[in-house]
């Protein structure tokens, strides 16, 4: 972490007890910003420190976004957490704005969990990753890559790009995927002409959007915080076309726990399961849709508890 570009200034402190305060560390000579939730008790600490989750958001998603309801629980339960912003995103820098690289964002989990080893109190040693949705993949990808990863724990993950686009299919039809396609070709053309092409994040049925399906325009918005913008640029789908972090998962060889809404309408749950079986992971399986494990949602406080409990058995240091 570049230390002209570290910033530990406190923020709130929440209603649950959690300190938070903002961290920014830089990828490729770019400032992105973070924020750190202390532990509120060193119960699972060690002689080198407490567990850190790092938590990043998916598609188009910014760390204000329904991330702090998971933050604060894992901080109650005495691991210190870590929300971060891509470049492009929130409160991040960058020029190429509301733009998703799947291999850009991978890069910039690499830096995140460097800034977040280096956080005071924390275990270098013992950091968990928690991705959810496009980021449920990134996690996969980043442990099977370090050796730092205590564990790993990937929510209603979008794991393979080829298996989307077959869900996707069944969903939409083939007309609305193939306008999809030409749109997305169109605006990788006006890309190289340095004219970029947006498009909504999340729409209504039969509106523009990157998600269109029936109440995901709803639920993006209930859990949207003040810098989302509900706007990507317009060749985000030939972008996850590219996606497969799933053959990643056999490489996991760290305690992998995998969060499954069983009627996910917009990453395939057969999907996130074969890469479940391929990591080992324990699997939880929850009977809602994509969005319903989000704070608000039916199934935000078992997934928390699963989560945590998942935590605790793994991590607690074991008496001498």
């Amino acid at each position: 972490m570049n230390e002209n570009d570290n910033t530990m200034t406190l923020s709130a402190t929440t209603s649950s007890s959690t300190v938070s305060s903002t961290v920014g560390f830089t990828v490729a000579g770019t400032r992105c910003e973070g924020t750190h939730f202390s532990a509120h008790s060193d119960v699972l600490a060690s002689a080198a420190g407490r567990p850190v989750v790092v938590l990043a958001h998916g598609l188009g998603g910014t760390r204000d976004s329904g991330l702090d309801g998971f933050a604060e629980a894992f901080a109650a339960a005495g691991l210190d957490a870590f929300t971060f912003d891509y470049r492009g995103f929130g409160t991040s820098g960058g020029d190429a704005r509301q733009t998703v690289s799947l291999a850009g964002q991978v890069e910039d989990w690499m830096a995140a969990v460097d800034a977040a080893a280096q956080l005071p109190g924390v275990d270098p040693q013992r950091i968990v990753l928690w991705g959810v949705s496009l980021a449920g993949g990134h996690v996969l990808q980043v442990a099977a890559d370090r050796g730092d990863i205590a564990a790993v724990i990937s929510v209603v993950p979008m794991v393979d790009g080829l298996a989307a686009m077959r869900h996707a299919l069944a969903a939409h039809g083939p007309i609305t995927l193939l306008k999809a396609t030409a749109t997305g070709i169109a605006a990788r053309v006006r890309v190289t002409m340095g004219k970029p092409t947006m498009l909504p994040v999340v729409g209504k049925p039969g509106q523009p959007g990157a998600l269109t399906l029936s109440g995901a325009y709803e639920d993006y918005h209930s859990i949207a915080g003040p810098s989302w913008r509900n706007e990507v640029r317009a060749d985000v789908g030939l972008e996850l076309g590219t996606r497969a972090p799933a053959q990643a998962a056999a490489k996991i060889k760290v305690p992998l726990l995998v969060q499954i809404a069983d009627f996910d309408q917009s990453a395939p749950p057969r999907a996130a399961a074969l890469a479940a079986f391929a990591g080992r992971a324990e699997v939880r399986h929850y009977p809602g849709d994509h969005f319903d494990l989000f704070p608000g949602k039916p199934f935000h406080g078992p997934a928390v508890e699963h989560a945590v409990l998942f935590l605790k058995r793994h991590l607690t240091p074991r008496a001498n």
